[in-house]
């Protein structure tokens, strides 16, 4: 019996927001369906990938049409929907189409942001939780790991997860441009909002040292956390003085940071350069300030540019990306393709040796005269008349798989009387070609 793969979910393609809310899964729902769709029957192998944005089961089964049928049963029933509300949001794809999605997935094709590599570890954990759950099988688990793999060569190979594409890796990007090394230095956060928060993050996590001052020292202090020093604005005359590194994201209506505190700021620093990143809207800087030596002033609309580029980069390499996923999918679709095959020409095999097995037996009490090392060499004998005499259907049965001809093997296993024969009768070492 031929293997199949299917994806079958939602997506942010496919769904708002509020309706894929409807269908994320948490460990234990997660678990749970997984459990329900193997327990069913009509699939042998299950994993399931859930994030903010796609829901997707990834399946291995020997009837296509029913695997799907129980998978939309249950996501319909996850959801609380029907059927055929459900059936307007899903996509499902089998074989090369399924591998094909799960590569460009894996390699951050498919997502809201191009090139994000969070998806890696999020795939990489849905597959340890199939396999707790009891779920996995030779396919999925061989499917799941060429797609991890494709993707961190996607990754290594072009561009398109390397340039900045947020606001926050944008700036820590023209940090580094302007200072170098960023290890050591003094990040002043003025204001505790989101945006600085998240600036501050990323450039926390290249082991700068941070302060937050705001307007209301409680917030600052909150934000800080016991990560950071946290204070509030009566203290940015003496920060100022100190930080290489300036970021501002408040919602003050009039400029926070004059041109004279950045001058006062800049004497006595001993040619020490500063670089201020006005994130607000309306700048939180004076624009006067622009120009001052030693100083170097950036807004939101140079953050901006530089996120364009980013973006602009990881497009042209998607093109790339996206040749090398499809390259990596269709040499696991030859893989799977193969497994008709491999379980037809495993079981004419066994059913071989156990004809050679039978005659041997039933023969035994002729041979009585024989002796130990006689017998041997007729068992040798008529197991190597056996095996030749399948050496070309061996041939035949596996050139027929590469072609996708599955007419041959389903007369191959008529004829032979193997119609049960599938990927589950296969020895482990046999699937890992």
């Amino acid at each position: 019996m031929t293997t199949h793969v299917l994806v079958v979910g939602v997506s942010h393609r496919t769904a708002r927001l509020d309706l894929r809310e409807r269908f994320a899964l948490d460990s234990d729902g997660a678990t749970a369906l997984l459990r329900e769709l193997v327990a069913g029957g009509a699939i042998d192998e299950a994993v399931a990938l859930s994030t903010c944005n796609r829901t997707e089961l990834y399946l291995a089964a020997g009837d296509a049409g029913a695997a799907e049928r129980a998978a939309v049963g249950a996501l319909a029933r996850h959801a609380g929907v029907g059927t055929s509300a459900l059936r307007a949001l899903l996509y499902v794809r089998r074989d090369g189409a399924a591998a094909r999605h799960l590569f460009s997935v894996a390699s951050g094709l498919d997502s809201m942001i191009l090139g994000e590599a969070q998806i890696l570890g999020q795939l990489k954990r849905s597959f340890a939780l199939a396999e707790k759950a009891g779920t996995t099988g030779p396919v999925v688990e061989r499917l799941v790991r060429e797609a991890l793999g494709a993707g961190r060569r996607v990754r290594e190979r072009t561009a398109v997860g390397r340039a900045s594409v947020s606001v926050s890796s944008a700036a820590v990007e023209l940090a580094r441009a302007s200072l170098g090394d960023l290890t050591g230095r003094r990040v002043l956060v003025v204001g505790a909002g989101k945006s600085g928060e998240l600036t501050a993050q990323a450039l926390a996590s290249h082991g700068v040292q941070v302060v937050v001052l705001s307007r209301c020292p409680k917030k600052a202090a909150e934000l800080a956390g016991g990560r950071w020093q946290g204070g509030g604005l009566e203290e940015l005359e003496r920060e100022l003085a100190v930080a290489d590194v300036v970021l501002s994201a408040t919602s003050a209506p009039q400029p926070v940071i004059t041109r004279a505190d950045l001058e006062a700021a800049l004497r006595g620093r001993e040619g020490r350069p500063m670089l201020v990143i006005d994130l607000a809207v309306p700048r939180d800087v004076e624009s006067g300030a622009r120009g001052l030596p030693g100083l170097t002033l950036l807004d939101l609309d140079d953050v901006q540019r530089r996120v364009d580029e980013g973006l602009r980069s990881r497009r042209a390499a998607a093109g790339h990306a996206e040749t090398l996923a499809a390259s990596e999918a269709a040499r696991f679709e030859r893989w799977r393709a193969s497994l008709g095959a491999v379980a037809t020409v495993s079981a004419l095999r066994r059913r071989a040796d156990a004809i050679v097995d039978g005659l041997l037996a039933d023969n035994a009490m002729r041979w009585e005269g024989m002796t130990e090392a006689d017998r041997e060499r007729v068992a040798l004998l008529a197991r190597a008349v056996a095996s030749r005499l399948l050496d070309e259907p061996t041939r035949r049965l596996k050139a027929s798989a590469s072609v996708s001809d599955a007419s041959v093997l389903e007369a191959a296993r008529a004829l032979f009387g193997l119609e049960g024969a599938g990927v589950a009768d296969v020895a482990p070492r046999a699937l890992a070609g």
